[in-house]
C-alpha cells in the first residue's frame, strides 16, 4: 500500500512538472519627495509591465510628477475624473472593477503622466490585453495599499513622485548555483539508475523469480501509448490549474509535501543502507522494519511538514524546498524507466511541442494576452480576467502572498540591489527542466549496463545537458524574458545520444532498448551454449 501511495503521489506531481518557468520580475522604485530638492525622501517597490513602457534606470534620468490621490476611486468612467483633468500630474487609483489599460487610457487622455494602481489584496504585475490599448503609453505601476498608508503618514499628501527600475546585472551567481543543481542532479540520478539496473541484472541472474519480480516492480516503465497518454493528461491538469488555481495549488503543495517526503527517504536510505551498523529490527503488525529507517523516515516527513508549514518565509524556506526538489527529482529519474530510446524521443519531442505553445502560442488565445504557462507558474494575474480574490490573505501582515506551486528549485539572488524593496529575488528552474532530460540520460547509463559496453552515452549526454543549460542562461540574460528550457535541452540531449549511436553503430539497439536487448542476450545464451555442447561432443569424439 505504500508502494502504491508513493507512486500515486510520483506520478499526480509529474503531470505539474512543466508548469514552472522562471519568469523576470519586473520590479521598479516609486520616488517620493516633498519638493525638487530631494528632502525628505522615501522609496517603494512597484511592480510594471516592461512590454507596455520602460522606465529611466536611475534617479537622475527620472522626472517628477506631483500626485494626485483618487484612491476613493477607480477610475473607470469619465466621472471619476476632476473637471479639470489631471494636468500633467501622477494620478494614483485603487485597482479592480475595470480593465487595467482601461484606466489608463482615461487616465492618458484626461492629461495624466503616470498611474499608479492600489490594491489591498497584494502586488501584482499589471496586464491586460494591450493589442485593444496601443495607444496608452503613459508608465503603469502597481503599489502596495500599505505602502501608500506609510507614504501618507510619512510624507503628507502634498508630494512629487517618480518611476525608475535600476538596472539588474546581466549575470549573478545564483545561475551557477542553479546550473551546479541541475547538472548534479540528473548525472547523480542516471547514475542511481545505472546501479539499480546493475542490480536488476544480478537479481535475474543469481535470484528466485520472486526476487526478480519483486525488484522490477519497484520500477515503472513507460512504453510509447503512456507517453502520449501522460502529455494528454499533463495538458489537462496545466488548463485546470489556469481556471481552478486558487484551489488546486492547495492540492499540489499537499501532494509535493508527500511525495517529496517520500523520495527523501529513499535517496536517504540507499546511503544508510551500506552502513554496516545499527541494523536492529522491530516487529509491528507481523511486518518488520530497521529502528534506524523507522527514524529516518520520521525526520524526512517533519523535514517536510516544516517547509509546508513556512513555505512563504522567503529568508530560508527555499533551502528546505530545494532539498525536497532535488530528492523528488532523483528518485523520479531512479525510478520512471524508459524501455528504449524511441519512448524517450516521443517523450522529450511532445514535452518540447507542450512547452513552447504554453509557453509562445496561448498569448495569441488568452484575453489578457499573457501565456496560460506564465500565469500558471507566477500564480494569479492582477488582469481583469483574474480578479484579486485569486490572492491568499495571510494574516496581521500589511501585504499579501501568493501560493505558488513548488514544483521548481529556487535560489535568491546573491547579488542584491535597491529592487530588494520589493523582497527577495529569485531565480527558478522548473522540475521538468532537470527530470525530462535526466530519464533520457538515465536511459543511456542503463543502455550502457545492459549491454557491458563502454561508458561513452551518458558522460556525453550529460556534457550536451550542461551545454544546452548554459546556453539557456546566456538567452535569459541576453533577452531578459523567461525562457522554456527544454527548446534548448532537448536538441542538445537527443542529437548527442543519436550521433554516438550512429557512430558506433549500435542505433538499432539503442532505438529498441530493452525488448531487443532481451533478445540479444538469449540468443548469444542460446549460441554460447550450443556452441559449449558442440565442443563437449567433439572432445568425446574418439
Amino acid at each position: 500500500m505504500a508502494r502504491i501511495l508513493s507512486l500515486l503521489g510520483i506520478h499526480l506531481c509529474a503531470l505539474l512538472l512543466m508548469v514552472a518557468r522562471q519568469v523576470v520580475a519586473q520590479e521598479g522604485i516609486l520616488h517620493v519627495t516633498r519638493d525638487q530638492t530631494n528632502q525628505p525622501t522615501k522609496d517603494y517597490c512597484i511592480l510594471y509591465n516592461a512590454s507596455w513602457t520602460s522606465l529611466a534606470e536611475s534617479l537622475d534620468n527620472a522626472t517628477l510628477y506631483k500626485l494626485e490621490n483618487l484612491t476613493s476611486t477607480f477610475l473607470c468612467k469619465q466621472s471619476d475624473v476632476p473637471s479639470g483633468g489631471f494636468k500633467g500630474t501622477a494620478v494614483m487609483v485603487m485597482n479592480g472593477t475595470c480593465g487595467v489599460l482601461e484606466k489608463g487610457r482615461l487616465a492618458q487622455l484626461s492629461g495624466a503622466k503616470m498611474l499608479l494602481l492600489v490594491s489591498k489584496n497584494g502586488i501584482i504585475t499589471p496586464t491586460d490585453n494591450k493589442t485593444t490599448y496601443k495607444d496608452v503609453t503613459i508608465p503603469i505601476a502597481a503599489i502596495r495599499y500599505g505602502d501608500v498608508v506609510d507614504l501618507q503618514k510619512t510624507l503628507g499628501d502634498n508630494v512629487m513622485v517618480t518611476l525608475y527600475s535600476p538596472a539588474v546585472k546581466m549575470f549573478d551567481y545564483n545561475m551557477l548555483v542553479i546550473f551546479l543543481i541541475a547538472v548534479f542532479t540528473v548525472t547523480l540520478g542516471g547514475y542511481w539508475s545505472g546501479v539499480g539496473e546493475l542490480e536488476d541484472l544480478r537479481t535475474g541472474t543469481a535470484g528466485t523469480d520472486g526476487e526478480t519480480s519483486k525488484t522490477k516492480d519497484d520500477n515503472v516503465t513507460f512504453t510509447p501509448l503512456t507517453v502520449v497518454v501522460f502529455v494528454a493528461v499533463c495538458c489537462a491538469m496545466i488548463l485546470l490549474l489556469y481556471f481552478f488555481y486558487k484551489w488546486l495549488v492547495f492540492v499540489i503543495i499537499a501532494v509535493f509535501c508527500l511525495a517529496s517526503a517520500m523520495s527523501l527517504f529513499n535517496c536517504l536510505a540507499a546511503i544508510i543502507s551500506k552502513i554496516p551498523f545499527g541494523q536492529c529490527r522491530v516487529t509491528c503488525f507481523s511486518k518488520t522494519a530497521e529502528v534506524r529507517l523507522i527514524f529516518l523516515g520520521a525526520a524526512c516527513l517533519a523535514l517536510a511538514v516544516v517547509w509546508t508549514v513556512f513555505r512563504n518565509e522567503d529568508r530560508w524556506a527555499w533551502i528546505l524546498q530545494d532539498i525536497l526538489g532535488i530528492a523528488f527529482c532523483l528518485n523520479f529519474i531512479k525510478t520512471l524507466r524508459m524501455p528504449n530510446f524511441k519512448a524517450c524521443v516521443i517523450l522529450l519531442v511532445l514535452l518540447l511541442l507542450y512547452d513552447v505553445f504554453f509557453v509562445f502560442i496561448t498569448p495569441f488565445i488568452t484575453k489578457n494576452g499573457e501565456s496560460i504557462m506564465v500565469e500558471v507558474a507566477a500564480g494569479p494575474s492582477g488582469s481583469g480576467e483574474k480578479g484579486d480574490a485569486d490572492v491568499v490573505e495571510v494574516p496581521a501582515e500589511s501585504s499579501t502572498t501568493r501560493e505558488k506551486l513548488p514544483v521548481v528549485i529556487r535560489v535568491p539572488r546573491l547579488e542584491f540591489s535597491a529592487l530588494t524593496l520589493c523582497g527577495m529575488p529569485f531565480s527558478l528552474l522548473g522540475f521538468g527542466d532537470i527530470i525530462v532530460p535526466g530519464l533520457l540520460i538515465a536511459y543511456c547509463r542503463r543502455f550502457e549496463v545492459r549491454l557491458t559496453s563502454s561508458c561513452i552515452y551518458y558522460p556525453f549526454c550529460t556534457i550536451a545537458y550542461a551545454v544546452g543549460m548554459v546556453l539557456t542562461f546566456v538567452v535569459l540574460a541576453l533577452t531578459k524574458k523567461g525562457q522554456p528550457a527544454l527548446l534548448y535541452l532537448v536538441p542538445f540531449t537527443l542529437i548527442t545520444s543519436t550521433v554516438i549511436a550512429w557512430r558506433r553503430r549500435e542505433m538499432k539497439m539503442f532505438w529498441k532498448g530493452g525488448s531487443y536487448e532481451v533478445m540479444e542476450h538469449l540468443e548469444t545464451a542460446v549460441n554460447e551454449e550450443d556452441a559449449a555442447a558442440d565442443s563437449a561432443n567433439y572432445s568425446e569424439v574418439p
